[in-house]
């Protein structure tokens, strides 16, 4: 699928928005970047593609990026597990997406992707991987990102069956990978583990994926999905404790060996969050992050195989790429 008209992507600056977006150019794609003013600008420098100045909170920008767009990635998303003010987060993801869909449709865009999150999904119990079939409520999530997410994939799946909107959805697991250059949570356990600096873990587990393979479920999503479906692109599922032993054995540090109980973490929790407070920096352990560790985040793409012709290399891949790009930006020591 390769048609003569543009093809819009909200947050290229980010993680996933720069790898769809190169994927999207690597095959020829005429691509316009959405970006804010002052967001960062590493991770599009020299890609080949129109750079649209606009804020997801701006009507008129938005309609402005949309002019003679005929597809649309919205990728653009609050990924913070903590804030001084949850409601930023949750509002932020909420109308954002609500913006730019609505601008979509005014505009006549005929086909979009939308990237959600697996956050939407309800984890299983004993470490059974969930499916598509288990949506969350807003009230079922846990903590201000999970309900955001969740929200604002609602508020998709409504326009879809009421208003028509060309929607296709697709969740990601736990991308890792070159280009996480904030780092996204997941990434800063990997540069303080590759660092040394994570002495014990609890035990739960992840979906871990590629992000170049989340892009280009992005791409086969947009050519193949089917309008209103959700799609997970996941990898594989890891316990934390092995992804741990794998950085280290990458970096040639010894692995963490002291497995924590969750509730006597609460404590430290609460008191990271209160010095956040006043440092307005994310905390590294939050009390939400212990709440969802009781799940193991494990995740069945096995629709997205079916249907889309998804697939992802071996996470052990996606690491070393991960610990590879941190290492040469200097941030691990």
């Amino acid at each position: 699928m390769n048609p003569s008209g543009k093809v819009l992507v909200t947050g290229a600056t980010g993680f996933v928005g720069a790898a769809v977006a190169r994927a999207l150019i690597a095959r020829g794609e005429r691509v316009v970047l959405l970006a804010r003013k002052n967001s960062a600008r590493g991770n599009i420098e020299g890609l080949d593609a129109e750079l649209a100045i606009g804020d997801l909170r701006d009507a008129d920008s938005l309609r402005a990026a949309l002019r003679g767009v005929e597809r649309l990635y919205h990728v653009a998303a609050d990924y913070r597990m903590w804030a001084p003010d949850p409601s930023e987060i949750i509002e932020a993801n909420r109308a954002g997406t609500a913006n730019i869909m609505t601008e979509a449709l005014r505009a006549g865009v005929g086909r979009i992707v939308y990237c959600s999150s697996v956050a939407t999904l309800k984890p299983r119990e004993n470490a059974r991987p969930a499916d598509e079939t288990w949506p969350a409520a807003p009230h079922e999530a846990i903590g201000a990102y999970k309900k955001s997410k969740t929200i604002a994939e609602r508020l998709v799946e409504k326009m879809v069956a009421e208003q028509g909107l060309p929607a296709v959805i697709v969740n990601p697991s736990t991308p890792i990978g070159p280009r996480d250059i904030k780092p996204t949570p997941t990434g800063r356990i990997i540069v303080e583990a590759a660092s040394g600096r994570m002495p014990g873990y609890v035990d739960t587990g992840l979906n871990l994926v590629h992000v170049d393979d989340v892009a280009a479920g992005h791409l086969a999503a947009m050519d193949k999905g089917r309008i209103g479906e959700r799609y997970i692109l996941g990898g594989q599922d890891v316990p934390l404790g092995a992804m741990l032993a794998e950085i280290a054995a990458l970096v040639g540090r010894r692995p963490p060996k002291l497995k924590m109980p969750r509730r006597p973490l609460f404590p430290l929790a609460y008191a990271a969050e209160a010095v956040a407070m006043v440092t307005r920096k994310e905390p590294f352990i939050t009390a939400d992050a212990l709440r969802m560790a009781k799940y193991r985040m494990y995740f069945s793409s096995a629709k997205a195989e079916r249907e889309l012709g998804f697939s992802a290399r071996p996470h052990a891949r996606a690491l070393s790429d991960a610990v590879e790009w941190f290492r040469e930006k200097g941030m691990i020591r």
